[in-house]
């Protein structure tokens, strides 16, 4: 254990002294507060027609005109931090010849992968818990609304689902640095699978689909029932769709479904936000899913790192 502390330590000293953190933050916060300023002005101009209701969540939900909302840059720039962190977390030390060095000393293989993730996961939460206050800091000065204990446990939920989200990619990007001795190999890898999962992945399971139960102008209105939900299931093997799908029905409590509704899934339903519970009794599986690939990616690095020969250079 006091060799995971060492090195977890050690290593969010190198993440948050490195200039490619320091760029990425100023990134992030400048990017953030663009948006969230220009929704709350926004929301402010129209303050008579915004429903009361959850009206502080908007903040994180509410595109501004050409700005996405901050759910999409989270869902889109979001893999793109744990790359960053996590592209070169093991090649970097074969590539200055310190990987041999470190393991000299009294420190095992998996405290150093286990406290370079450690390292990287905190670094996410601190970036992510910062932004989130600059927002509401942002959005409470301009609006001049409190938030309610409601609004802040949905948030709270919201930042420990992009933590794990971002998480996985960091540990694909770790995985990627274990397997690629180059740093270059190990983030184009993981930019790759980045673009699969965020934009191929639609295109995929539209074919997939379409040839499993084809849609035809004489299609019947259950056939295309089944169409989209084998879409949507498809799409569920992407974080970045288990991610939005969490992050819409947190920040939105009247979510209820995903996906196609038929007419008696909604009948008799009152139109009224759902409490915290049941909303999180909606996105579990999405929720149970995004945790498992992030401890499932993290696994497969660890067992192939544990095996993996380090020789001295």
């Amino acid at each position: 254990m006091s060799g995971v502390r060492v090195v977890f330590w050690k290593e969010l000293a190198d993440y948050f002294g490195s200039r490619r953190s320091l760029i990425l933050f100023i990134i992030i916060c400048i990017t953030g507060s663009s948006i969230t300023y220009i929704s709350a002005q926004t929301m402010g101009q129209n303050f008579a027609k915004i429903p009361v209701d959850f009206i502080f969540l908007k903040l994180f939900t509410s595109s501004a005109g050409a700005l996405p909302s901050f759910i999409f840059f989270i869902s889109f720039f979001g893999p793109l931090i744990g790359i960053i962190l996590g592209f070169d977390a093991i090649n970097s030390e074969h590539a200055r010849g310190t990987m041999s060095l470190v393991l000299s000393q009294p420190i095992f293989r998996d405290s150093l992968i286990n406290g370079k993730f450690l390292a990287g996961l905190s670094t996410v939460a601190i970036m992510l818990i910062s932004i989130i206050l600059v927002i509401s800091g942002l959005g409470l000065s301009m609006l001049g609304i409190v938030p309610n204990l409601a609004e802040i446990s949905r948030m709270g939920v919201f930042f420990i689902a992009s933590v794990i989200y971002i998480g996985f990619w960091l540990s694909l990007g770790i995985l990627f640095s274990i397997l690629f001795r180059r740093t270059a190999s190990s983030a184009l890898a993981s930019i790759t699978v980045w673009i699969f999962f965020t934009f191929f992945i639609y295109m995929v399971a539209g074919v997939i689909a379409d040839q499993l139960v084809p849609i035809t102008h004489t299609t019947t209105l259950e056939t295309i029932t089944k169409n989209e939900h084998l879409k949507n299931m498809i799409m569920r093997i992407s974080p970045a769709t288990l991610f939005e799908e969490i992050a819409g029905a947190v920040l939105n409590p009247s979510v209820r479904f995903f996906g196609v509704v038929s007419s008696t899934q909604i009948k008799g339903l009152i139109p009224n936000p759902l409490p915290l519970g049941q909303s999180l009794m909606v996105i579990w599986p999405q929720f149970v899913g995004l945790i498992a690939l992030m401890l499932i990616c993290f696994a497969i690095s660890y067992t192939v790192f544990m095996r993996q020969e380090i020789r001295a250079i």
